[in-house]
């Protein structure tokens, strides 16, 4: 009874408000997503959490993602700027890789609206 009755409330207090001219933030509809554009880059920090297979690895009992994304924080922030070049590195060719799939992906857009 009583959620029933605090319902009630709230849609009066709402019919209340629109009838004295307040305005009702309305929630913006979804825009649907093309599943054919290419996925956006991962940063650097994305990459070397491919450390979570190792981290399994050594710690087989652990099921806790939160865990093992605490592990790879701190390892990461331990890393110097000369190990973490390898990641930026790989980052860099997915970087051209993805900027010529975009620059083909957006030419079929083109073609297609003509």
């Amino acid at each position: 009874m009583k959620g029933s009755k605090m319902k009630a409330d709230a849609m009066q207090n709402d019919n209340k408000l629109t009838s004295k001219g307040a305005v009702v933030a309305k929630r913006a509809k979804k825009v649907a997503k093309d599943p054919n554009k290419p996925k956006r880059l991962a940063s650097a920090f994305f990459v070397f959490m491919e450390f979570r297979k190792q981290y399994k690895e050594e710690h087989p009992d652990n099921k806790s993602v939160f865990i093992v994304s605490k592990a790879g924080g701190e390892k990461w922030k331990s890393m110097t700027e000369a190990e973490k070049a390898l990641y930026v590195q790989k980052v860099e060719k997915r970087k051209n890789e993805y900027n010529k799939k975009m620059q083909a992906y957006n030419l079929k857009l083109i073609i297609t609206q003509q």
